[in-house]
């Protein structure tokens, strides 16, 4: 172990010649993978946000940004750049919102050539922790805090230069290949705790994969028929989730050889959510960091030959290319160089070392609440959304429930907007859009469960589709009124399952029942401003 604070600093967070020699670079073909990965992650997320940010967020859209940042404006003050970190305070009408979806798009596409990854993940980073920051209720996700967590992270674990191949001469600091192993542990040692802790009878009798292909928020048609497999297959997938994310996560901490028997664990059951359920990128994020438990040796036999070549010299070629090369360089220059690799040392050392006390103290609070550590830390780099506690499905969702918005020229005859992803047609195969994320259509679902007082976006979704806002229309699948809009618009909710097989016999995938008004029904009055014409049944159970 390094005998002074200074060396223990290099010995943690250092990456440079010096580390290379020190420290064998076992994780140069899994950080290699990995950040492609998180490259094509990134593509994902801002080719979604391309599609409907102007519908999201536009001048017309749900819930326009610039109203939004006006207001924190008039009480936030200088602070406000602090608490809602985004470039749309500069601008934020559509041309910007557009321009910085395609500048995020474009280095997405750059880190995925590998081409100056620090560089690149910085500004997928910044333009993506804007859109974060101004999305307000279609932001509310957990895989967005895990993209920017491994984002900002992999800031200090990618090698630096324009073009570093395997990046040999900077093999990945010990810190921030640990920190990015820590978000992929609490991914799952916190959802398990989550399970737990929420004393949810779903999880204690292990029923809560009973209903959930057909519950989640956008179900597949493979998820139909893993929903109709027989119910020991139910039992043993929960029991295998909560053994997994409590007891099996911890193999991470053994030799070799657990963790490579690790990999092959959870793979395969990430592999089956991705099929049968879709959750985004969130998946595809985790599958991305379990390549971190495997080393070069490992994961040189799956390369192609070429790549497995280069692969299995990684590390003779760092101890040669870690050489000393700067002995015929000009003095001053050489100790600029090292006054500048001194000060982005600590720099890292700092950020790195806020990042882990707060992922640590959001995990000992989850187990041991009462715990007297510091709060400010964390509180001061919430907004931020780079070091999370998580906890996917602490409760299972108990029924299936869709909104529909349905616009009417008589007040008889409504006629409903064709979602893109959401079940509505019940004829019509659930399908597979993950790793896209369509927020427009995920948040129903959110609101579904709920009443429309704490979601207010429904009524601005009637509106404005009551206006024929071209944004918002374009989160549909098409415009049922197409010559001018409706008189009248309402959202009403269905309750869906699963066909049965003799339904699905007959070309149904899903039966549904309608439930009644989810919000206030809207027209235009007399002197062209909203006016309710009808409102839900006072009394109406939310759905949980």
């Amino acid at each position: 172990m390094p005998s002074s604070p200074a060396k223990l600093v290099q010995w943690l967070f250092s990456s440079d010649q010096a580390s290379a020699k020190a420290q064998a670079p076992r994780r140069l073909a899994a950080r290699w993978l990995f950040l492609r990965a998180l490259g094509l992650i990134f593509f994902s997320a801002f080719y979604s946000l391309l599609r409907q940010v102007p519908g999201l967020i536009g001048p017309d859209g749900l819930l326009p940004a610039q109203e939004y940042l006006q207001g924190i404006r008039r009480f936030a003050g200088a602070s406000r750049f602090w608490y809602v970190p985004t470039l749309f305070w500069m601008k934020s009408d559509s041309h910007s919102l557009l321009l910085l979806a395609w500048i995020g798009l474009i280095a997405s596409v750059l880190l995925v050539l590998n081409f100056w990854p620090r560089g690149t993940i910085f500004v997928c980073l910044v333009a993506y922790l804007s859109f974060i920051s101004a999305l307000q209720a279609f932001s509310s996700y957990q895989s967005d805090g895990m993209l920017l967590s491994a984002g900002f992270i992999s800031l200090f674990f990618a090698p630096p230069g324009f073009m570093p191949r395997w990046g040999e001469r900077h093999p990945p600091s010990r810190a921030s290949l640990f920190l990015l192993l820590s978000v992929w542990f609490t991914i799952y040692f916190e959802s398990g705790i989550a399970k737990i802790a929420s004393g949810d009878p779903e999880w204690r009798n292990l029923t809560a994969m009973d209903e959930y292909y057909q519950n989640g928020p956008l179900p597949t048609w493979i998820g139909w028929y893993a929903q109709h497999l027989p119910h020991w297959f139910h039992v043993g997938t929960a029991a295998l989730t909560l053994a997994l994310e409590l007891v099996i996560v911890w193999m991470a901490l053994l030799p070799r050889r657990f963790r490579i028997g690790q990999f092959w664990l959870v793979t395969p059951l990430q592999i089956g959510i991705i099929i049968t359920s879709n959750y985004a990128f969130l998946n595809y994020l985790v599958l991305a960091l379990g390549i971190l438990l495997l080393d070069d040796e490992y994961l040189a036999r799956f390369l192609p030959r070429r790549l497995r070549e280069d692969a299995s010299n990684l590390a003779d070629r760092a101890q040669l290319s870690a050489s000393p090369r700067d002995e015929g360089a000009d003095h001053r220059w050489a100790t600029a160089r090292r006054i500048f690799s001194s000060s982005g040392l600590w720099g890292a050392a700092f950020f790195q070392t806020w990042v882990f006390y707060v992922i640590a103290a959001q995990l000992v609070w989850m187990v041991i609440p009462e715990v007297p550590l510091p709060t400010s830390p964390v509180s001061a780099l919430e907004p931020f959304r780079i070091a999370n506690r998580y906890g996917l499905f602490a409760v299972m969702t108990r029924g299936r429930y869709e909104i529909e918005f349905q616009g009417s020229n008589d007040g008889q005859t409504w006629i409903p907007y064709p979602f893109r992803y959401k079940p509505q047609d019940p004829r019509e195969a659930p399908g597979i859009y993950a790793p896209y994320q369509p927020r427009f259509d995920w948040n129903l679902w959110f609101a579904s469960l709920d009443n429309w007082e704490q979601n207010r976006f429904v009524i601005f979704a009637e509106e404005r589709l009551l206006m024929g806002s071209p944004s918002v229309l374009t989160l549909f699948a098409e415009n049922p009124f197409p010559s001018a809009p409706p008189a009248q618009i309402r959202a009403v909710v269905w309750q869906y399952w699963f066909s049965d097989r003799s339904e699905k016999r007959q070309g149904l995938w899903w039966r549904r029942e309608l439930i009644g008004l989810y919000a206030p029904a809207i027209a235009h009055g007399p002197d062209g401003k909203f006016v309710i014409t009808e409102i839900p049944q006072p009394g109406q159970p939310i759905r949980r």
